[in-house]
């Protein structure tokens, strides 16, 4: 087995005097794509942003390649090859959606991953290139989203809610999409409510709970007992 391209040891995380994250561990293969689920309040949002550097953690607890990466910037993060796409999109109302995608290039990092790459993906995008990116429909702005971190050309990509609020034909065109992305050689972990989704494009899952791993096996070796009995926390 290859060594993990991501890491996690003993994760813990705070906001303030809250602790959101305990003892949480992870490890993440090059090239697999891992389902985080639980419910709201599980802590799987402040997990990305301790891998992304949204927080800041002890170093050694999140490791990227081998090296520590805990206590870096998110732009830091970037520029080693973590993209997040966040929850909520969080685009820039002032650019276009061009000037929005051209951000995630910023970082400088090689691939295959171009303004060419992305219209070919989302055609959708070049026909609103120049239109501001929020008055877009909710799912292109998702588009736009996962546009700005594949420019990126990240090695492993976090995917943060992908569906949350979009109408279920976006969300199937999102998800048809991801055999393209992850197709490249890329890692990618899915934070996601819809748990059939989720399972039907990893290899394997971790389940959270009240800000711990309650639960994580390959996809085909769970069983939705096991899943109901993580997520809500109760004897399976």
């Amino acid at each position: 087995m290859s060594d993990p391209l991501l890491q996690l040891t003993g994760l813990d995380a705070h906001y303030g005097d809250f602790q959101a994250l305990y003892g949480v561990d992870m490890d993440v293969a090059p090239g697999e794509v891992i389902a985080i689920i639980g419910a709201n309040g599980a802590g799987k949002t402040t997990l990305m942003r301790s891998i992304s550097g949204l927080l800041t953690n002890a170093a050694d607890q999140v490791q990227f390649r081998g090296k520590p990466i805990g206590a870096l910037r998110a732009d830091q993060v970037a520029y080693a090859g973590i993209a997040l796409v966040p929850e909520g999109r969080q685009l820039f109302a002032s650019l276009s959606v061009e000037e929005n995608l051209k951000l995630g290039a910023t970082v400088g990092r090689a691939g295959p991953w171009s303004l060419r790459a992305v219209y070919d993906l989302f055609p959708v995008l070049e026909e609103r290139r120049n239109q501001p990116s929020t008055s877009l429909s909710g799912g292109q702005q998702q588009m736009v989203a996962i546009g700005r971190a594949l420019m990126s050309n990240p090695d492993l990509i976090l995917f943060d809610e992908i569906s949350l609020g979009l109408a279920p034909v976006i969300i199937k065109s999102i998800y048809d999409a991801l055999p393209g992305i992850v197709g490249q050689g890329m890692t990618a972990m899915i934070v996601e409510q819809d748990i059939t989704k989720a399972l039907a494009v990893s290899s394997r899952v971790y389940c959270l709970q009240e800000g711990r791993v309650s639960l994580s096996g390959r996809v085909e070796d769970v069983t939705r007992d096991q899943i109901t009995a993580a997520y809500f926390g109760v004897a399976a």
